[in-house]
């Protein structure tokens, strides 16, 4: 069953505490956390203050997912917030071995994500080292962005690499979910979905995550 994961740049900021009561009590298996920096994505988002404040208001699984120039520094803090996995980019500053490390030695999950220029050939030599690999959609940086329908032969590539070398791998999606676009995901190979607007923006909230999931 796949696993589906709230995207916050969705949700409203005026209520922040109730938007993730609503999507956890709707059965969501984890929240996902975009942090960007204004640097490697032209925008800004949640920072740790964010992050500490609203994990102390749920137990759900915080998917953290860096997308700034230098993980490997600001890692231990997002850590220190209440992180449960790091995603990180594979173009960022950082030696991607180090933050694999850094992030381990935590005892925590570690993913890298790509944007949608970048050959997954370099993603490979980590597989083995990953609890999962996040292929992007949609350039990172805003939501609401539409659905890349190029981007799923890297999902299937992908998931053909996790398969002979680390089964367990999670393979993610962001970007332009909805019910159509997330079978597209799954039929590719992706078992974690990513979804922001489709799941926040709706009044049948349990009723879209129990589709997703099943599909």
């Amino acid at each position: 069953m796949n696993k589906i994961s709230p995207s916050m740049l969705a949700a409203d900021f005026n209520c922040l505490e109730q938007e993730i009561k609503k999507v956890e009590n709707a059965g969501a298996d984890m929240l996902h956390i975009d942090v960007m920096d204004g640097h490697f994505v032209p925008n800004i988002s949640f920072g740790q203050p964010v992050v500490s404040s609203i994990r102390k208001k749920t137990d759900m699984f915080f998917d953290v997912h860096l997308m700034i120039s230098d993980p490997l520094k600001y890692a231990p803090e997002f850590i220190d917030c209440g992180a449960d996995l790091i995603c990180f980019h594979i173009e960022s500053d950082s030696d991607p071995l180090k933050v694999i490390e850094l992030v381990k030695s935590r005892g925590k999950k570690v993913a890298m994500s790509i944007k949608p220029k970048t050959d997954p050939e370099v993603i490979k030599p980590f597989i083995p080292m990953l609890d999962m690999v996040l292929v992007m959609t949609v350039e990172p940086g805003f939501g609401g962005q539409s659905f890349m329908h190029d981007m799923m032969p890297k999902v299937e590539k992908i998931r053909k690499w996790a398969d002979q070398m680390n089964p367990a791998l999670w393979v993610q999606v962001d970007g332009g979910i909805n019910a159509q676009t997330a079978k597209i995901a799954v039929d590719a190979g992706a078992n974690v979905l990513v979804a922001g607007t489709f799941l926040f923006k709706t009044d049948n909230v349990k009723e879209q995550i129990d589709m997703l999931k099943k599909l």
